[in-house]
C-alpha cells in the first residue's frame, strides 16, 4: 500500500511540475553590426503578456507566454529586429499524460509550460539600408516568367 501511495505522489508531482514552475524567464540580448558586437543599443521585448526593456549586451526577465517574443532594437542610425518562438517545455507533456489536459490548460494560460531561447543575437543594420531593403521588389522565383507590358 505504501508503494502505491508513493508512486501516486511522485506521479502527481511530476505531472504538475510546470504548474508550479517558473512563469518568468531571463533572456540575454546581444547586438551585432558588421560582425562586431555593438554595446549600448536599447531593445524592447514584447509578447502578449507585456513589454520589457534592456540595453545590450544585457539580460531582462520576461513573463513567459505561448506567443512569440518580438525584439526591436534601435540606437541612432542602427536598428534591428528578431523574433523568439515560444516552444513547449517537457514538463507540459507530463501534465497532459497524467492530468488529462487540465495541467496543459493551466500551463498554456500562465506560460509556465513554455520557454523562449535563453539568448539571442540581433543583427543591426543602418536605418537607411533597412528602408532601401523594404523598397526593393522581390525577384521572381526560378522558373517563373514575369509578363512585361507591351
Amino acid at each position: 500500500m505504501k508503494t502505491i501511495m508513493l508512486i501516486a505522489v511522485l506521479s502527481a508531482l511530476t505531472g504538475c511540475a510546470s504548474i508550479a514552475g517558473e512563469r518568468l524567464q531571463p533572456i540575454t540580448v546581444q547586438t551585432l553590426h558588421e560582425n562586431q558586437e555593438v554595446a549600448g543599443i536599447g531593445c524592447t521585448l514584447t509578447n502578449d503578456a507585456g513589454s520589457w526593456f534592456v540595453t545590450s549586451p544585457g539580460s531582462v526577465t520576461v513573463h513567459k507566454s505561448t506567443g512569440d517574443l518580438a525584439i526591436s532594437c534601435k540606437k541612432e542610425s542602427l536598428a534591428g529586429n528578431q523574433t523568439l518562438v515560444s516552444k513547449s517545455n517537457g514538463a507540459v507533456w507530463g501534465n497532459v499524460l497524467i492530468g488529462g489536459g487540465i495541467g496543459y490548460i493551466v500551463d498554456r494560460n500562465t506560460g509556465a509550460g513554455f520557454d523562449y531561447p535563453a539568448t539571442t543575437t540581433v543583427m543591426m543594420r543602418k536605418v537607411a539600408e533597412m528602408a532601401m531593403a523594404d523598397q526593393v521588389p522581390a525577384a521572381a522565383p526560378a522558373g517563373e516568367v514575369s509578363a512585361a507590358p507591351r
